[in-house]
């Protein structure tokens, strides 16, 4: 009978834990006027296996195909508001985004270095550090409803953000690979030849799905249906490839935002399917993390936080008067660029072919994504509404 009982409440762990995650989310936000997702995160990281145990460890299971086809329709949307020409004719935000990126990856294998941290390990810290999560940023800014300069310019920023660290990552993943005795070949094949097919994949889809569309007539919320199905069968083939389906969902906006397929006639956000997928992507990422590993580094891991948010609020400030805004906004750019933790937790896991424990080699990881995930979301929704950008809240 026990067994049974048992056998009945893993079918439904997953199926719980989203609902719980949702009544989590609506309660931060009614009652402490927090982003939904922290709540989200909250609730993934008391139900993982490591803590209540409701949740096995997702890492490696069919969940992560579920995962990954979550943060590519995040990429998609993102890429579908990048806009390309403005770096032409704004170049200081180009330079903006390398010095921050770069000068981030910098700081924080410094700091990885004198802490003692390994060579390869610190490559792999420094490499996640750059990023920023575009899930949070994009999702608290659409809960806001936010517009103006600050938004944009955190939105493209996590988007460059996204591809620096991917192509990082890959690189030192490469290294790690070569270095372990694992051959040229199988360096180049999961740095280059990743990066590369993974974008061209992306690329061909953004040609092919617009072209359907013009042929179809659709709009409205069939282009909605069309471009999630696109994207599940993106990831899908990239995910069975391992290639990168982050990249890919990503280079696919941008080419269909190139190709002036306008996505607004579609549902924002890919309406109640996005909102779905939002609160599986933040209950799977939370439920990777165990106290063993948040109680690990903790050292480390406040000093790369501290170093990573002044690097990245300190480039916005240093170029914000020559792209255009003032430096307080630049500041709250910056401040706005804090997450990353769900990025981050994918782009680990499309690692775990080749065999890179990242958690076990990095100390501090696990507490530094945990801490982002919660309080990353909060300096992204603070600096929006500080810098006067935020609207009505949905459903508020």
């Amino acid at each position: 009978m026990l067994e049974a009982v048992g056998n009945h409440l893993a079918a439904m762990a997953w199926p719980l834990a989203i609902a719980l995650a949702w009544l989590s989310g609506e309660a931060v936000s009614r009652w402490l006027s927090l982003p939904r997702v922290c709540g989200y995160a909250l609730a993934g990281f008391a139900l993982a296996s490591g803590q209540i145990g409701l949740l096995p460890n997702p890492a490696g299971t069919s969940m992560a195909l579920l995962a990954d086809f979550a943060i590519a329709l995040v990429l998609f949307e993102l890429g579908q508001r990048i806009n390309l020409n403005w770096l032409r004719h704004n170049r200081w935000l180009a330079v903006t985004s390398l010095v921050e990126a770069f000068g981030t990856f910098i700081a924080v294998l410094l700091v990885a270095r004198a802490f003692g941290l390994a060579h390869l390990p610190a490559l792999l810290l420094a490499a996640l550090a750059m990023s920023s999560s575009p899930v949070a940023a994009l999702r608290v800014a659409n809960e806001l409803r936010c517009s103006g300069q600050v938004t944009e310019r955190m939105l493209h920023l996590s988007a460059f953000n996204c591809v620096f660290a991917v192509l990082v990552f890959k690189a030192v993943a490469g290294y790690w690979v070569l270095t372990s005795a694992g051959g040229l070949f199988p360096a180049l094949w999961n740095s280059l030849v990743v990066v590369g097919v993974s974008a061209g994949i992306g690329a061909m889809f953004g040609v092919a799905v617009p072209t359907l569309l013009r042929c179809q007539h659709r709009g409205g919320g069939d282009a909605t249906v069309i471009f999630a199905i696109a994207t599940l069968l993106l990831v899908t083939l990239t995910h069975s490839l391992q290639f990168s389906p982050m990249l890919a969902a990503l280079v696919f906006g941008l080419v269909v935002r190139y190709r002036r397929i306008v996505f607004s006639g579609a549902d924002r956000g890919f309406g109640a399917l996005g909102s779905l997928m939002t609160i599986l992507l933040f209950v799977f990422a939370a439920a990777t993390l165990s106290w063993p590993q948040v109680a690990q580094g903790a050292g480390l891991a406040l000093v790369v936080l501290l170093v990573r948010a002044l690097t990245k609020i300190g480039a916005t400030v240093a170029f914000a008067r020559l792209s255009g805004i003032s430096w307080r906004k630049g500041a709250l750019t910056g401040l706005a660029l804090m997450p990353m933790s769900v990025f981050t937790i994918l782009l680990i896991e499309q690692t775990r072919h080749l065999g890179i424990d990242v958690f076990s080699q990095v100390a501090g990881l696990g507490l530094m994504v945990l801490l982002l995930e919660l309080l990353g979301p909060v300096a992204t929704q603070r600096a929006l509404i500080l810098a006067g950008e935020a609207g009505r809240e949905e459903g508020g």
